[in-house]
């Protein structure tokens, strides 16, 4: 399996295709909250995410079709005084998993990551998905020290 990845252009129409066609699996996957974006929804999601100044949105494609994909941004870190990023989004297609492609789109958001200076990479993950909490420790991520909870709050 040839394994690539490249950045969304927001100007070519078969990228912001799949790239709503990968949120939505990922919203959809039970991991995901079981739910799609609406048609406006896409609109607003590849519109905000062509106009954020430090969104990356990243796919990976198996053999030329898209199969996983990863939003993140980067931010600053007070703490460290330097850049850091953020993984908001980070899937696979369920008839994909298994094959290593997780890691390997981890190894791309890291090797990103250090071009871009980062000092530290961060993301959420459920405590029931614990797939992931297995890809994300063997990539060397794990809670801090003091342990922290992800709150919210929707406005």
């Amino acid at each position: 399996m040839n394994v690539e990845f490249t950045y969304c252009d927001f100007e070519n129409p078969d990228h912001l295709r799949c790239l709503a066609r990968m949120v939505n699996l990922y919203m959809a996957d039970p991991m995901g909250g079981d739910r799609q974006l609406s048609k406006i929804e896409q609109l607003r999601l590849v519109d905000g995410l062509a106009n954020h100044p430090t969104a990356i949105v990243l796919l990976q494609l198996a053999d030329s079709q898209v199969v996983g994909y990863a939003v993140g941004f980067v931010n600053f870190s007070t703490f460290l005084a330097k850049p850091m990023l953020n993984i908001h989004d980070f899937f696979v297609m369920s008839e994909f998993r298994g094959r290593g492609l997780g890691n390997q789109l981890m190894n791309q958001l890291t090797l990103i990551a250090q071009e871009k200076k980062c000092k530290k990479i961060s993301l959420e993950v459920r405590s029931d998905n614990l797939v992931a909490q297995r890809i994300y420790s063997n990539q060397g991520f794990g809670a801090c020290e003091p342990e922290m909870f992800f709150w919210t709050k929707t406005l």
